[in-house]
């Protein structure tokens, strides 16, 4: 590839696969992501590695799993220096002190993400929005320009924004404009490219109350009736009601559309300066989210932590992919293929032409010949994904999902193609009792290949309640997930 492209790669934090317009949400108003899926590519096939977004988005970055990074859980602590912040008399927005946060960890010290090697390639980073991988504070993996979220989450405008080790909390700004604000100042820096520019929105994460969302948004939905999300009562092993349950189900739903239109509207400020400045030729544009989301899908309002044992349904581990560039990915084209968040390292590498000599091995395969329209099968190992979350995984394929916890269940075994809906759990029948066994042997074959042993997830005791620490025998004797 003779000029490397310039990379505007777009995630937002609980967005489910179904939750955009063009996936077939016909209330949801989303037109930059349809235009997106028009000019481009749409994959109505991809996984994130870990339901919750912490170990999710270390996967994207890495290309590994949850068992071989070492991130576990969504990072309740190690983000920023607590006691420096209190010190300080910075106000905490969600009340109280900043003085029980940890002092920072870099999570992900000592690994490589595919920034690090796009910045050795001459790529110039920049973060404008959330991180939570631990240490918020300073920038690192490659980027050189850094606006981030000082405790990972925030609310939406109360945002505790960190710039250049400095922390502010913008009151009266809404955090998805901010971010966008943020993004657009480092697109007019790094237009002569090549650049990476990773716009990390919050949304469409809770809280969904109106008051937390432009009132024009919140109106535009308030006569909608929702009639494509399930209506069903609440999932017996449901961990966040009656707040988020079915009780609240028109408030939540009001506030998690209004909180992606509002998203999209600030993504098409983003389009419409690509196009102004002429760079849509030479920049590659992606959009997806850290992990999937039930909003009352299976009686569920929440990702893989919304219930306890926690869920691998579809719901909560397919996210939205979208890709465009123009004159490279042909348009409105939807891909079938199975693709999960581990391909997307090798498949940056790939579209940029950026060499990287692997110093472990890699869980996914690059999709790089599919976005370019040339390639129509990846070969048998693209044809199954692996999701983890703690002492849960799953195996999937087209036909079938089977999903173990370790060490006492409960298990699942779904029939996807007589039950897409995951409605009938088929474990324990004495007919399918060898294709349990075949797909649980399939899956521990592959986990084998990629897990650190010393931090594998099947003997950490994880809760969805968040991690505190290093995982496994990185903790060094410290509480490593939280209990309450």
């Amino acid at each position: 590839m003779d000029k490397k492209p310039n990379i505007i790669f777009i995630l937002t934090d609980d967005q489910g696969a179904w939750a955009m317009h063009c996936a077939g949400t016909p209330e949801l108003y989303t037109p930059n992501l349809d235009r997106i899926a028009r000019q481009g590519m749409r994959f109505d096939n991809f996984f994130c590695a870990s339901p919750v977004c912490s170990p999710a988005r270390a996967s994207l970055l890495t290309g590994t799993i949850p068992s071989a990074h070492g991130i576990h859980d969504w990072l309740r602590s190690g983000n920023l220096d607590g006691e420096k912040f209190a010190a300080q008399g910075k106000e905490n927005p969600y009340g109280g002190g900043y003085g029980d946060e940890k002092k920072p960890i870099p999570y992900l010290e000592g690994q490589t993400a595919y920034t690090d090697v796009l910045a050795r390639e001459g790529y110039r980073c920049a973060l404008a929005g959330k991180w939570h991988l631990g240490d918020s504070v300073h920038s690192q993996h490659g980027f050189s320009r850094w606006y981030t979220i000082g405790l990972g989450g925030c609310c939406y405008y109360h945002g505790d924004m960190v710039e250049e080790g400095e922390i502010t909390v913008a009151h009266g700004k809404y955090v998805t404009e901010a971010i966008t604000d943020k993004a657009l100042a480092y697109l007019e820096e790094l237009k002569e490219g090549p650049f990476y520019l990773s716009v990390h929105y919050t949304a469409p994460h809770s809280p969904w109350g109106a008051q937390h969302h432009p009132q024009k948004w919140i109106d535009y939905y308030k006569d909608c009736s929702f009639s494509s999300i399930p209506d069903i009562p609440d999932h017996p092993d449901m961990t966040t009601g009656p707040v988020y349950g079915t009780e609240n189900r028109r408030e939540n739903l009001t506030g998690y559309f209004a909180a992606i239109s509002a998203m999209d509207e600030q993504l098409g400020r983003i389009l419409g300066r690509v196009e102004e400045l002429s760079l849509a030729e030479d920049t590659l544009v992606i959009f997806t989210a850290d992990n999937g989301m039930s909003m009352g899908h299976h009686g569920i309002w929440g990702k893989g932590n919304g219930t306890f044992p926690q869920n691998m349904f579809d719901t909560a581990v397919k996210v939205p992919f979208l890709a465009a560039w123009k004159g490279h990915i042909p348009k409105g084209r939807v891909s079938q293929d199975m693709v999960s968040a581990y391909d997307l390292f090798p498949t940056l590498l790939e579209l940029t032409g950026c060499p990287y000599t692997e110093d472990r091995p890699l869980p996914g395969k690059s999709f790089a010949g599919i976005l370019l329209g040339r390639e129509t099968d990846r070969g048998e190992n693209a044809v199954v994904v692996f999701d983890e979350y703690g002492p849960v995984r799953m195996i999937r394929t087209r036909e079938w999902k089977y999903i173990h916890r370790y060490p006492y269940g409960k298990n699942e075994l779904y029939d996807l193609q007589a039950d897409p809906g995951e409605e009938r759990n088929l474990y324990g029948e004495e007919s399918l009792e060898e294709k349990a066994v075949e797909m649980k042997k399939r899956m521990e074959k592959w986990f084998g290949c990629y897990v650190d042993p010393e931090i594998d997830g099947t003997k950490e005791g994880v809760t969805g309640l968040g991690q505190l620490d290093r995982a496994g025998l990185w903790a060094k004797g410290t509480q490593v997930y939280a209990q309450s």
